[in-house]
Parts: C-alpha cells; sequence; structure tokens
C-alpha cells in the first residue's frame, strides 16, 4: 500500500519553499553558472581515465556492467570545474529542493549492466541499480516512479554528477579514495561488494579454480582507461608473466570479442561476469570464472554531489532504510504492521510512526514507508534483480551484519 496522498499534500508546501529558494538562488547568479556548465565538459571531466579514480577502483570496468564501476576512476578526476558548479549549485537551494520543485528525480545509469541497470528494448530500465533510483524517487516525491533514467557512459558519469546533469549516480561505480576526495563527489552506502575477476573458457583448460598465474601468454580483453585494465596489467607484472592486453570502449565490445576467439581471457568485476555468463554464454560452452578470491576491492554504491549533506542524508538513509527493513524481516506487505508497532519502535519510527525523523531531514514522515511499500527491502531488491542471473546473497560480503556479511545501517533514532 502506498501513501502517495500525504506526501503528495506535503509536497505542496514543500514545493512553494523548493520554489522561493530557487528564486532566490537564481538571484545571487552561482546557479546560473552551474546550470549553463554543458555536456562537453564530460570529455574533461569524465574521460580522463587517469585521473581520479585510479584509486584502485579496480576494475570498475565500466559498462557492461560489467562490474564495477567502470574504473575509470578517473573519469572523474579533473574534477575541478565540474566540482566547483556543483558547489554552487547545492548552494542555490539544494538537489532535494530542486528534485521536489522538478517532481522526478534524475538518475544516472549505465543501461548495459546486466541485473544492475539495463535499458530493455520498451525502454524500461531494470537492474538493482534502477531500483535504488526508484526507492529515492519514492522517498523524496512518494512515487517511484518519478525517475528519469539517463545511460551513462564510464567516461560520462563522473562529470554528470558535477553538472548537475543527474541528481544521483547508481552507475556500479567504485568507491575510492582519489574519486572521494579530488572528484568533486561523495559516496552513499555500498549497496553491492564487488571484486574484480576473470572469465575464461573450460575448454581452454581453465577452472573455477585457475589462478591469475595461468593466463601467461593468453590474449586478455578488457575497458580501456579502467582501472580494470591497470589492475591486470599491474598484477601479471607482480605474478611475471606476459599477457597481451586488449581494450575495448565498450564492454559489449569485450564480450563479443570474446566470444568470437580474438580474447582468451575477459575481466570485469565478478557480478558482471556472472551476469554476461549468465545471458550471454553460447550454447555447448561453459565459461568459468576465477580466482576463487577476487583481486580487487569494488565497493558499489551511490554518487552524488559533494557539499550538499542534506540530499547526502536523503540518500542514504534510503539505502539504509532498505538494509533496517531487511533486518527486522520486513517486507514491502509489512509495513502497515510495520507503522502500527509489531516489529518494534525502530521500525515504527522508520515507517512514519512515533518519533519519525523522515520530516526533520525534509522528507515527508511517510518517505521510508513509500520506499519499502513500493520497492522492498534489500532482500527483495536482491532476489528481484540479482537471484535470477545466480548472484548468491548468502555467505557473501552482502549477508546481513547478523550473517557475516558487511551490510550494516545506523540505528534510525
Amino acid at each position: 500500500m502506498t501513501r502517495k496522498g500525504t506526501t503528495k499534500n506535503w509536497q505542496k508546501a514543500a514545493g512553494a519553499f523548493a520554489a522561493l529558494a530557487l528564486v532566490l538562488g537564481a538571484c545571487g547568479g552561482d546557479d546560473d553558472d552551474a546550470g549553463d556548465v554543458t555536456g562537453d565538459e564530460t570529455a574533461d571531466a569524465g574521460g580522463d581515465t587517469g585521473d581520479g579514480g585510479d584509486g584502485g577502483d579496480g576494475g570498475d570496468t565500466g559498462d557492461g556492467g560489467d562490474g564495477g564501476d567502470g574504473g575509470d576512476g578517473g573519469d572523474g578526476g579533473d574534477t575541478g570545474d565540474g566540482g566547483d558548479d556543483t558547489v554552487d549549485a547545492a548552494q542555490g537551494g539544494g538537489i532535494l529542493d530542486a528534485v521536489i520543485a522538478r517532481g522526478t528525480l534524475n538518475c544516472g545509469v549505465s543501461g548495459a549492466a546486466v541485473a544492475f541497470s539495463v535499458t530493455e528494448a520498451d525502454g524500461t530500465v531494470t537492474g538493482i541499480d534502477a531500483d535504488y533510483c526508484r526507492a529515492v524517487a519514492a522517498a523524496v516525491l512518494g512515487d517511484s516512479e518519478a525517475v528519469t533514467f539517463t545511460a551513462l557512459t564510464a567516461a560520462e558519469r563522473f562529470s554528470a554528477v558535477q553538472t548537475g546533469d543527474v541528481d544521483l549516480l547508481m552507475r556500479n561505480s567504485t568507491w575510492t579514495q582519489s574519486r572521494d576526495t579530488e572528484v568533486g563527489m561523495d559516496f552513499g552506502p555500498t549497496t553491492y561488494y564487488d571484486g574484480q575477476q576473470l572469465m575464461a573458457r573450460e575448454a581452454d583448460g581453465f577452472t573455477g579454480q585457475s589462478e591469475v598465474s595461468e593466463i601467461d601468454g593468453a590474449v586478455v580483453c578488457t575497458n580501456a582507461g579502467t582501472t580494470t585494465e591497470t589492475n591486470i596489467s599491474e598484477l601479471a607484472g607482480q605474478l611475471g608473466i606476459t599477457i597481451t592486453l586488449n581494450t575495448f570502449e565498450d564492454y559489449d565490445q569485450v564480450v563479443d570479442a570474446f566470444i568470437q576467439g580474438t580474447c582468451d581471457v575477459i575481466t570485469t568485476d565478478g557480478s558482471g561476469l556472472v551476469g554476461r555468463k549468465a545471458v550471454q554464454q553460447p550454447e555447448g560452452e561453459n565459461w568459468v570464472i576465477f580466482p576463487a578470491s577476487p583481486i580487487s576491492k569494488e565497493p558499489l554504491g551511490p554518487v552524488y554531489a559533494q557539499n550538499d549533506s542534506q540530499w547526502a542524508d536523503v540518500v542514504n538513509w534510503t539505502v539504509y532504510a532498505t538494509f533496517i527493513a531487511d533486518e527486522y524481516g520486513v517486507t514491502s506487505a509489512d509495513v502497515d504492521a510495520a507503522l502500527a508497532g509489531d516489529f518494534g519502535p525502530e521500525m515504527q519510527r522508520l515507517m512514519g510512526g512515533e518519533g519519525e525523523l523522515q520530516s526533520v531531514m525534509g522528507l515527508s514522515p511517510d518517505a521510508f514507508y513509500n520506499v519499502i511499500s513500493q520497492m522492498g527491502n534489500y532482500q527483495e531488491l536482491w532476489d528481484a534483480n540479482l537471484t535470477p542471473v545466480g548472484l548468491d546473497r548468502a555467505g557473501s560480503f552482502n549477508a546481513q551484519w547478523t550473517d557475516g556479511g558487511l551490510v550494516y545501517a545506523p540505528p534510525a533514532r
């Protein structure tokens, strides 16, 4: 059951305030500067892969979903410019006010990341990253469908945040030191703990227990300008093996080259490899993923402009709401019982009951009620998107903290 009526009434007052804030901000001129920044800066801020991210993003390979974040760490690196514009935009009333006034959330995704964000033939966007965009829209606007999705390449994604083209980036992007400190952006809670791995054919002598040292002499393919590329090159040097590294701008090209036999091995984040195997492995072949322990850490999650703490709180606590509901076993079918107090005072507060804190954040009291009722808890999001491609939560870092994983939220009090 959604409670859109309550949210809409609240939004009328908030929208009026937002409009006033935007007008006042425009008088100061800062917003205009931010708004005038165009996609032309994408090349500068985005593509330069080296710069920012290399932090070991590892593998974030970018699109293909493949995994991660496309590692292009760098993209963003040159953040100087975009970062300043983002700060100006935040000072002009904040992203939350802008989203409420606009009536829709602008969310950047990959559009080609299996199980994370895929643009379907009918134009809809599916995947857990896309669903977190919807969750934020449910929290802010009361309507999970009030999202405008923008498919971004690895080189474009960070500049889109910096220039304000998107309010939120959910594009399997790895959280690294350089990106967090140099790129003019902040990272929210990790929604998927990933790691770079490799994939090859069983017919070529590889197994799931193979080690990276076994690719000596192989042709390895991955995305260009990503830390996936950097990671595998550095590791080959450390191991004293020789590989021929071929890179492609788009991860679809990487997988196509692998299918055609141009590549012996491909590499990206493990989740991306699992997804590609699930949907693209030819009949009669067996693709194997190795090594058993990933060669990098890839914490993936939301990215947004820095220096807007209110918006950061909104995004972060939307994610935390899905974690807390999962911890209590509150599903989309249980929200009314949780609001009534059947699951204890913390869940009652989170659903908008006595002692709620959402209104302090600038949201409707029922903001997280709408998130869970419309989108579900973390396990429901996982089951809808990741389970179908064979990604198992149990025993992984993505399990609840009570089950040995790293999924954990601060108390809602």
